[in-house]
């Protein structure tokens, strides 16, 4: 198996475009479920307005996570150019009726980056990903942060790239599992940001298992907490709160 190998790792990182990626998940107030109906939906309807308004300036994704998770209910991937209108959007969020309500439980952010892993391995849509931050639009996203152990970067860079072409080629096994890779060094807590798309919970637990496996693996630190993640349209979202 032949493999691209930079002769530099500063070779191997490609100028492009690159776009901020920020995941913020949500958990409402006891409070809101007991509020009078028309007050909920004046609270709601002013958070829809805010959402539909910054829609023609953000790439905006809404996921429900009731019944996946017991401490967040819903998420928004926001996809920008600049932080600016990101901070702007989710303070008027958090201003409406409905957002006085809500707590940021986590906070993820990251920016898109040519991987400089990938060389031969590439297929069909990965570029796009890794450059814009477009979700693919599965019926589902697997959200995590990743801490990788500090011995990784010390391994010479043509054997990391060995161990992540092992680490491609188990992914390839599962075609219609799609990944958005996002690097947060120095700008958060964690190194990536990954978020799985697929139509399948079962096939991302089947890859998720043989990537244990992998040699890429017992370099990794920390890649917890893990978000089961439902895609919905904007009212769904609101309207599963309860």
């Amino acid at each position: 198996m032949v493999m691209e190998e930079p002769a530099t790792e500063q070779a191997a990182r490609e100028a492009g475009a690159r776009k901020f990626m920020r995941y913020v998940f949500f958990k409402t107030d006891r409070d809101w479920r007991s509020l009078q109906e028309d007050e909920k939906q004046r609270g709601s309807g002013e958070f829809l307005g805010v959402l539909e308004r910054y829609s023609k300036r953000l790439s905006l994704r809404c996921y429900s996570l009731v019944a996946t998770r017991g401490d967040v209910d819903f998420m928004i991937w926001i996809i920008a150019d600049d932080l600016q209108p990101v901070q702007e959007f989710v303070s008027e969020l958090l201003s409406t009726g409905l957002g006085r309500k809500l707590d940021v439980v986590y906070s993820f952010l990251a920016m898109t980056r040519k991987s400089k892993y990938i060389g031969s391995h590439r297929r069909a849509g990965q570029e796009r990903a890794e450059t814009e931050g477009r979700p693919h639009g599965a019926k589902y996203a697997f959200v995590y942060p990743l801490v990788k152990k500090r011995e990784w970067y010390k391994v010479p860079f043509v054997e990391r790239q060995r161990i992540m072409a092992e680490h491609f080629k188990i992914g390839h096994k599962y075609p219609s599992i799609k990944i958005n890779t996002g690097y947060s060094f120095g700008l958060d807590d964690q190194e990536f940001v990954l978020a799985f798309e697929g139509d399948s919970p079962g096939e991302f637990l089947d890859l998720v298992e043989e990537l244990r496996s992998s040699d890429a693996s017992k370099y990794t630190e920390r890649e917890t907490p893990i978000f089961t993640c439902a895609a919905v349209d904007p009212s769904t979202m609101v309207k599963l709160l309860g």
